[in-house]
């Protein structure tokens, strides 16, 4: 059993709607959200209503959890489908927040060997496939106050959960209608070994190298970098740029207020 669950300190039970004092709030609370117009200001109460009435928060090593942090995280968590509809975000139930970064332990099998060997590592958010969405409470919270830096851990978090829709992670999440699997792997696939063999090199990237760890990753980073920082992006790799804002919608992408 994970060891998360023996630390499990508070649960939010499911919240029917959003206060307009809470939403003024919550958008007030970073320049995130000031990018969006009016009517998508409304879709966004509306899915993040419809995330907490079917999501349930806990806290977990003694984190004081709070509705408006989890607001917060509901927000996030439906920007991605802010297009794409709250059904995309089906098949799984639970976000657990730690208070900052947690630590699990992770086999691993050499296929080559055999050998299965065990280690720490250090996370500020996980996803499960069908299980929790899991965050550092710290970094959502930066996140929040530098929103164009380039990191949006439940963004990153909900792209793999995006990725695993349809199975196992493989960088290619379920498509709408208009993005065709062979379309999707054309852009990312060059994207990706190109990152891949610049990071094997020592080269600087636009791009987190931690992208290279896998075509999931990769997948999951360049969505943060929609978000966040849609221009490096598509300086970084256009192709991917001019493909994600169709898979997300062209106005979810991060513009940066004037003056940044």
């Amino acid at each position: 059993m994970a060891t998360w669950l023996a630390r499990l300190q508070q649960s939010f039970a499911p919240i029917k709607r959003i206060d307009d004092p809470e939403w003024d709030a919550l958008l007030a609370s970073s320049t995130l959200f000031a990018r969006l117009d009016a009517a998508d200001h409304a879709s966004l109460r509306m899915l993040a209503e419809r995330f907490l009435a079917r999501k349930t928060f806990s806290a977990a090593a003694d984190h004081e959890l709070s509705a408006s942090q989890c607001l917060a995280i509901a927000a996030l968590a439906c920007l991605p489908v802010l297009h794409l509809g709250f059904q995309w975000l089906g098949g799984w139930r639970e976000i657990i927040v730690y208070p900052g970064g947690f630590r699990v332990r992770r086999e691993h099998h050499d296929e080559h060997s055999g050998v299965i060997t065990e280690g720490d590592d250090d996370l500020i958010g996980e996803a499960w496939e069908r299980g929790p969405l899991v965050l550092s409470w710290a970094d959502v919270a930066a996140d929040l106050a530098d929103p164009f830096a380039g990191f949006n851990v439940v963004v990153h978090e909900i792209a793999h959960k995006l990725d695993m829709l349809d199975g196992a992670p493989n960088g290619v999440p379920r498509l709408p209608a208009g993005i065709s699997r062979r379309e999707w792997l054309a852009a990312m696939q060059p994207a990706y070994d190109a990152l891949v063999r610049a990071v094997e090199r020592g080269r600087d990237t636009l791009i987190d190298p931690y992208a290279a760890e896998n075509v999931d990753e990769f997948f999951a980073v360049v969505s943060e970098l929609h978000f966040s920082d849609a221009a490096t992006l598509a300086r970084a790799a256009p192709t991917v740029a001019a493909l994600l804002a169709r898979f997300y919608g062209p106005r979810a992408v991060a513009v940066a207020p004037l003056g940044r």
